[in-house]
C-alpha cells in the first residue's frame, strides 16, 4: 500500500511542490474516527475522534497539511493523517470546503477535509516526538478544537455519521422486516401442506371404507 511506504519516512517540508488556488494555499486533512465498543445503547458514547496537538503548544486540532502537486488529493489527506497522527484507514467522503485566515500570515488558505475510519493506530510515524494524539468523543473535541473551520467540518462529519447510521438502521430493519415476512409465508405454506395431507388421508380412509 503507497501510503504505508510514509511509515519510516520523515514529513514533507517546503513549499515547492505545495497547490494554490487564485492566491489560496491548498491544504488538505482528515477526521479520523472509530467506533469504541460499550455496554450502552447511545451512539454519541460509541463514536470517538482523534486530535493532535499542535507542534509548538499544545492546542488542539485535526491532522491537516498542504496539498501537494504530485498527489490527489485523497492521497494528500490520506498522507497528513499518517504522518501528523500515525493512523490509516479507509478514507470517507469529503466534508466540505472551507476558507480561513492563516493565524501564522496574513494569507488565506482553501481547506478540505474528509473523514477517515481508522483501522490502524501506528506506534511509530513521522512526527510522533513532536505531537500528542488523543480520542476524545464529539462533543469533547467541539470544545478543545482551537480552530472555528475545523468545528464546522466536525459538525459536518457528526451529521454525516448520524445519517449514514439511520441509513443502516433503516436497512437493518428492513432485512428483518423480509425475513419476518418469509419466515410468516413459509409458516403458511407448511401449514397448506399439512391440511392437504390431512385432507387427502382423510379421502383415502373413506375411499379405503367403502
Amino acid at each position: 500500500m503507497q501510503i504505508k511506504k510514509l511509515v519510516s519516512q520523515t514529513s514533507r517540508t517546503g513549499r515547492h511542490l505545495q497547490r494554490y488556488n487564485q492566491g489560496c494555499r491548498l491544504v488538505v486533512g482528515c477526521i479520523p474516527y472509530r467506533i469504541r465498543k460499550t455496554n450502552t445503547s447511545s451512539q454519541n458514547d460509541e463514536l470517538e475522534v482523534l486530535l493532535i496537538s499542535s507542534q509548538k503548544n499544545s492546542s488542539m486540532m485535526f491532522p491537516k497539511g498542504g496539498w501537494e502537486i504530485d498527489e490527489d488529493i485523497e492521497l494528500a489527506a490520506s498522507r497528513e493523517t499518517l504522518e501528523e497522527a500515525g493512523v490509516i484507514g479507509l478514507l470517507g467522503d469529503k466534508l466540505g470546503e472551507w476558507i480561513f485566515k492563516s493565524k501564522k500570515q496574513d494569507k488565506f488558505h482553501e481547506g478540505s477535509m474528509f473523514s477517515l475510519l481508522v483501522t490502524e493506530e501506528l506506534d511509530v510515524w513521522p512526527e510522533k516526538n513532536v505531537r500528542q494524539r488523543k480520542w476524545m468523543t464529539v462533543n469533547e473535541a467541539r470544545e478543545v478544537c482551537a480552530h472555528s473551520w475545523m468545528k464546522e467540518a466536525l459538525n459536518a462529519f457528526a451529521r454525516q455519521f448520524l445519517l449514514l447510521q439511520s441509513c443502516k438502521d433503516e436497512s437493518v430493519a428492513s432485512c428483518r422486516a423480509e425475513e419476518q415476512r418469509a419466515s410468516i409465508e413459509d409458516q403458511v405454506v407448511e401449514e397448506k401442506v399439512d391440511c392437504y395431507l390431512v385432507d387427502g388421508w382423510a379421502s383415502h380412509l373413506v375411499s379405503c371404507s367403502n
